[in-house]
């Protein structure tokens, strides 16, 4: 029984150090998406992003904004990894592992 208590106290650690990690890293990305927007027959790109119930939408310029996309995308498969450390902690029971 000992084992399987040094188990799950390990598993419980690792699993709140990770989602303590994971929103330290999400909160130094962008939210929002790229938005591409085709204006008599130019190409203008735009960050969307949501400020309470509005949409907001901020000039980036007509070239294709390649670092924030890939920040974007790096922000979304860190919020799906967020999303799996909390289902995992959500099994892990907390009180009967601190003895």
């Amino acid at each position: 029984m000992r084992v399987l208590r040094a188990i799950l106290r390990d598993s419980l650690v690792y699993y709140e150090r990770l989602e303590r990690d994971l929103l330290r890293r999400l909160g130094k990305l962008p939210r929002g998406s790229v938005k591409r927007r085709r204006l008599k027959g130019q190409v203008y790109y735009y960050l969307q992003q949501r400020r309470g119930a509005k949409v907001v939408h901020r000039y980036l310029g007509r070239s294709e904004p390649k670092d924030l996309m890939k920040a974007v995308q790096e922000r979304r498969l860190l919020k799906q990894e967020l999303a799996k450390a909390r289902a995992a902690l959500k099994l892990l029971p907390k009180r009967k592992l601190a003895s």
